[in-house]
């Protein structure tokens, strides 16, 4: 059954455009991943399926009645509403009848008359089947299960304004889901969640009974979740069946057997244009001038002017430019701490923690939410200080720290001199450095605080691959990030001669770069 059909959809943005001409149905049960390089209108097209945004042209419709739902990135509600009041917001119609239920009871009760109190019970029964079958009696376990699986239910009693960005992000994907629309349009779900509760909503997608459009760069939870992958590229949709692994092949399947295509159709064109070229020659040495000769070449450049172009397929795309490399090497020890521990107002984050990491290893740091990874950084970066223990950092250190929201560079300067101020350039050699960013022209004009989160990681990697430090610092750095750069980025830090301490929480990324893994519990 079509929940959602999108024909002939362009779409542009600042006289820019981001897609021109495409359709696609989404069915009942469907979980589609839909990917694209940055920039390529993702977001943009789950707002058009939601309904949000109308396309410039083309048509998009639902199936009558169906409900549809976009988790937002920055969602907005009352600052005094608790998480829980939030949660329970959303089953607000059926609180309303449930007081009206209540109220029905309470007219019980006292009523004498026999055909009213008929009527009461008659109106009591309907509103009761009601409830019954809009889950009325299950809702507080179902608010309980969310909250437990996205690990917001230590959040209940907080106050909205008091939670952070990511902690909003996740109550508005409980909300979300709690909703149970027809059409499920997530944008970026894992952004904020740790491991636990990837592997929880991967589960509750794969139960899901409606249909399921997600944006998202987490190769893994592609693989796990979806059944079909939608890629956007160059403004053109190419469906493939399965999850990321098996894109990965039909993808370069496709793109050899387009290339080989339109090589064909090059040699074709070159072979008509000849001909052309030769019956225009020959009709024009005749004496008298071969009429039948021109009449040839004339039909066959109207052939030739029908041909459909094939697009060239893009088989080596412009990706960013990274090499880390490090001036001098460290120590054989970079880092030791013995017996720390470390506290966050009255939670403790950990207590009695013992870590070595020498030179050249490879250290991810995994766990929950609210357990203390990126403070655990921060002690070891020298910004935060330990409650108690004995930090030790080794010798001839070169330490860069990248911040999972890249806070560390300053928004109001533009691209061109957040970079020089960490790398000594001048402005040519400087423009020619963010060049292998993908950041072109006037767009190293551009302030930082103006550019999306994968420009800002970008931009930031460009800093660190022209300091040469021999310890990188990561916080979940491929957050924001495209698959390809993912991958430009792991190969880059495979190669990386250096120390890596990383926080994330990309399976993925973690498998394919990290040796050892050090685990923190919510506990401590």
């Amino acid at each position: 059954m079509m929940i959602c059909s999108i024909q002939n959809v362009t779409q542009s943005y600042g006289g820019h455009g981001i897609f021109s001409g495409i359709s696609c149905e989404i069915k009942q049960g469907e979980r589609i991943g839909l990917i694209g390089r940055n920039g390529e209108g993702k977001t943009t097209l789950l707002k058009i399926m939601s309904g949000q945004v109308k396309p410039d042209e083309g048509l998009v419709t639902w199936k009558k009645g169906i409900s549809a739902g976009l988790l937002e990135q920055a969602p907005r509600h009352d600052g005094h509403q608790t998480v829980k009041e939030l949660l329970f917001d959303v089953f607000a119609s059926l609180w309303k009848t449930q007081h009206q239920l209540s109220d029905i009871e309470r007219k019980l009760a006292n009523e004498q008359d026999a055909d009213q109190l008929e009527r009461l019970l008659e109106r009591y029964g309907a509103l009761q089947d009601e409830f019954q079958q809009k889950g009325g009696y299950e809702v507080s376990a179902q608010i309980e299960r969310v909250a437990a699986g996205l690990n917001i239910g230590r959040l209940f009693d907080t106050p909205w304004r008091s939670l952070s960005g990511g902690e909003r992000t996740k109550v508005g994907l409980a909300r979300l889901l709690l909703s149970a629309p027809d059409l499920l349009l997530l944008d970026e779900p894992t952004n904020h969640l740790d491991l636990t509760a990837i592997e929880w909503l991967t589960s509750f997608i794969k139960q899901y009974k409606g249909a399921v459009v997600i944006v998202s760069h987490d190769r893994y939870f592609l693989d796990d979740a979806v059944t079909s992958i939608v890629e956007i590229d160059q403004g053109e949709l190419h469906v493939y069946q399965g999850g990321y692994s098996r894109y990965i092949v039909e993808r370069e399947e496709r793109l050899i057997r387009e290339f080989q295509q339109y090589q064909d159709q090059q040699k074709k064109i070159k072979k008509m244009k000849e001909t052309i070229k030769r019956l225009k020659e020959w009709a024009n040495r005749a004496n008298p001038p071969n009429d039948g000769l021109h009449r040839r070449a004339k039909s066959m450049e109207k052939a030739l002017e029908r041909i459909e172009m094939l697009k060239k397929p893009a088989l080596d795309r412009k990706k960013i430019d990274l090499a880390f490399k490090m001036d001098e090497r460290s120590g054989k020890d970079v880092v030791k701490l013995a017996e720390v521990s470390k506290r966050f107002g009255k939670q403790e984050l950990f207590h009695s923690l013992n870590m070595h990491i020498r030179f050249q290893e490879r250290a991810a740091i995994v766990g929950e939410n609210g357990s203390g990874k990126t403070t655990l950084l921060n002690i070891i970066n020298g910004t935060a200080a330990a409650d108690s223990g004995e930090v030790q950092l080794g010798s001839n250190l070169s330490a860069a720290h990248l911040t999972q929201h890249v806070e560390e560079m300053d928004g109001e300067r533009s691209v061109l001199a957040e970079f020089r101020d960490k790398v000594t350039a001048t402005e040519g050699e400087a423009r020619m450095m963010l060049a292998r960013f993908m950041f072109y022209g006037p767009s190293v004009f551009k302030k930082v605080k103006d550019l999306s989160g994968g420009e800002r990681m970008r931009l930031r990697l460009a800093q660190l691959v022209h300091q040469h430090h021999n310890v990188l610092i990561l916080d979940e750095p491929t957050n924001h990030l495209d698959i390809e750069s993912k991958e430009v980025l792991e190969e880059a830090l495979g190669q990386f001669q250096g120390t890596i301490i990383a926080v994330s929480h990309d399976r993925y990324f973690l498998d394919k770069i990290l040796m050892s893994r050090i685990g923190l519990q919510t506990d401590g």
